[in-house]
């Protein structure tokens, strides 16, 4: 097995890749879990309480989609290079 001793730099157009991608697909996913929760709460007539209970639990699932989305952007579009 082969090791390299070169130091790892930042690949700067990936990181900024994939933040921009972060940004705007964050920006729709809790904006739909917003309103998502919104609509639901009004579709079941829930009370304000039940409201806003419902918009942390899909803003919750909006946090674990936005993880999920920066583990395979950074597996897909490496941050850092060798040389």
């Amino acid at each position: 097995m082969t090791t390299s001793t070169a130091p790892r730099r930042i690949y700067w157009p990936s990181v900024i890749t994939v933040i921009s991608a972060a940004i705007l697909i964050g920006a729709e996913v809790f904006g739909a879990a917003f309103a998502g929760g919104w609509a639901l709460s009004i579709l079941f007539g829930l009370s304000t309480t039940g409201e806003h209970i419902l918009q942390v639990c899909l803003f919750l699932c909006g946090v674990a989609i936005m993880v999920a989305f920066l583990r395979t952007a950074a597996r897909i579009e490496p941050f850092t290079r060798r040389g």
